[in-house]
């Protein structure tokens, strides 16, 4: 992993958009922080798409894509969240309808997008809460993540948010949930499982076509991504412009592939480093 400053001026100054992580990239213990709201805001008014892609449920991820005026809280200025590791999405009704300030009724409306069609959520749904509660049987001090009442693709298995798992129990939970024939992955909260060929990368792809009617594959040296955990190691892998916040560190070990770039800060302050780094290019 190379220091930020090692990027290329001419290959930020070429970006198209940025997909980020949330937790713990995004947020710092659990909120996101004034520096990188601000500056999620100030890559979109620079022009770049930006778009939040999380194993946060769905229904968590609601509040950031719609705003709560009556809290004062806007929307995320972003031109989706996709949620579930890839499985749905929050887009506005038009493209700028999220995260455009001042908000309005109109630009506060969300359609739902899905990768899965109802019936087989449905059938998936009922499979996966049995494998839930195998885990909760089997694995000593195993907890559903405090968010799954918001999840509709996936469960998740809480490790590090609000218990805490060791290296064995976690490895015990993987192994329950791929035995099943899911999807397992490990956030630097959570253990996410799944039915479905989904995962970041196919995300991010659906998005990009779904929103813009384009091949993510045709332009991807155009993109970035910003993550921080072993669930993100597929965009590690795929993304030349692919950057970890400096918590990264905590999961090196396990990490096959490693962004190609490391930011001195962590957490929310490290995307903060990305988005300046992006900036900086596109200045004239």
């Amino acid at each position: 992993m190379k220091p930020l400053s090692h990027w290329p001026l001419e290959d930020r100054r070429q970006l198209l958009g940025v997909f980020t992580d949330i937790d713990d990239t995004l947020t710092t213990e659990g909120a996101i922080t004034p520096d990188a709201l601000q500056a999620l805001g100030a890559l979109k008014a620079a022009g770049l798409h930006v778009i939040p892609i999380t194993g946060r449920p769905i229904g968590w991820s609601e509040l950031f894509a719609k705003g709560d005026p009556a809290r004062g809280l806007l929307p995320w200025p972003v031109d989706a969240i996709v949620a579930e590791t890839g499985a749905v999405a929050f887009v506005g009704q038009n493209l700028d309808e999220i995260g455009i300030q001042p908000p309005s009724p109109l630009r506060r409306q969300l359609s739902k997008l899905y990768q899965q069609d109802a019936t087989t959520r449905a059938a998936n749904y009922r499979r996966m809460q049995d494998v839930a509660r195998q885990v909760l049987r089997e694995v000593p001090g195993a907890q559903l993540s405090q968010d799954s009442p918001g999840r509709e693709t996936d469960i998740a298995i809480d490790h590090s948010e609000f218990t805490h798992l060791g290296p064995d129990q976690i490895a015990q939970v993987v192994q329950i949930i791929r035995a099943a024939g899911m999807t397992a992955t490990v956030s630097s909260i959570h253990i996410n499982g799944w039915f479905g060929a989904h995962n970041k990368l196919v995300g991010a792809r659906w998005i990009v076509d779904r929103l813009f009617g384009r091949d993510l594959e045709a332009e991807l040296k155009r993109w970035a991504f910003v993550g921080d955990s072993t669930n993100d190691q597929v965009m590690f892998e795929h993304f030349s412009h692919s950057v970890g916040v400096a918590n990264v560190r905590r999961f090196e070990a396990q990490l096959k592939h490693l962004p190609r770039y490391i930011t001195a800060s962590v957490r929310g302050a490290g995307f903060a480093e990305v988005a300046a780094a992006i900036l900086q290019a596109r200045r004239p």
